[in-house]
C-alpha cells in the first residue's frame, strides 16, 4: 500500500505523482483551503495554499552527484 506523503513532492504519495492524479488531488485541497479559510479567517496568518508539485523529484540528484576520486594505494 502506497500511502505515505512525502513533502518534497507536495504532500503527495509517490503513486499519486507518478499516476498523475496529484494535480486533481491539488485542486480538491485548494477548494478545501479555501473554504475552511472563508469559514475561519482568523485561524490563518494569510491565506493557505496547497504546496506545489515539482517538476522532477529525486532520491539523489545527479546533477549534485560527485563523480568518486580514484584512490591510490
Amino acid at each position: 500500500m502506497n500511502i505515505t506523503r512525502h513533502s518534497g513532492i507536495g504532500w503527495h504519495t509517490p503513486a499519486s505523482v507518478h499516476f498523475g492524479t496529484a494535480e486533481e488531488v491539488r485542486d480538491q485541497r485548494a477548494v478545501t483551503l479555501a473554504e475552511a479559510y472563508a469559514r475561519h479567517p482568523e485561524r490563518f496568518g494569510r491565506r493557505p495554499r496547497p504546496p506545489a508539485i515539482p517538476k522532477t523529484a529525486w532520491i539523489n540528484d545527479p546533477a549534485k552527484r560527485r563523480e568518486p576520486t580514484p584512490q591510490t594505494s
